[in-house]
């Protein structure tokens, strides 16, 4: 099993920067986007399962420094856009 999950930070301005990188160097953490509007940093995740997941969170990212909020979305399903076209295309022959 695969565990997937979109964290969701705000940060302290002046640790925005500094932060990115070290969420970047956090173990399961693919990738980290520096975003305009509500959030400042949005992290994807991958874990091998729910507790692997919430050590990622809660031990890894969370207890950085310079986050003064986060939201964690877990993903229930990945479709890619592959998949959107092979479904798409079932039946349309």
């Amino acid at each position: 099993m695969s565990v997937k999950a979109i964290v969701l930070i705000k940060a302290q301005t002046d640790q925005v920067s500094r932060l990115a990188r070290s969420i970047a160097e956090v173990a399961g953490v693919s990738e980290v986007y520096s975003v305009a509007g509500q959030y400042d940093l949005v992290a994807l995740v991958h874990a091998r399962d729910n507790e692997g997941l919430a050590g990622i969170v809660s031990d890894g990212i969370r207890r950085l420094e310079g986050i003064s909020y986060s939201e964690t979305l877990i993903a229930f399903r990945t479709l890619s856009k592959a998949q959107v076209a092979t479904t798409h295309s079932v039946g349309l022959d």
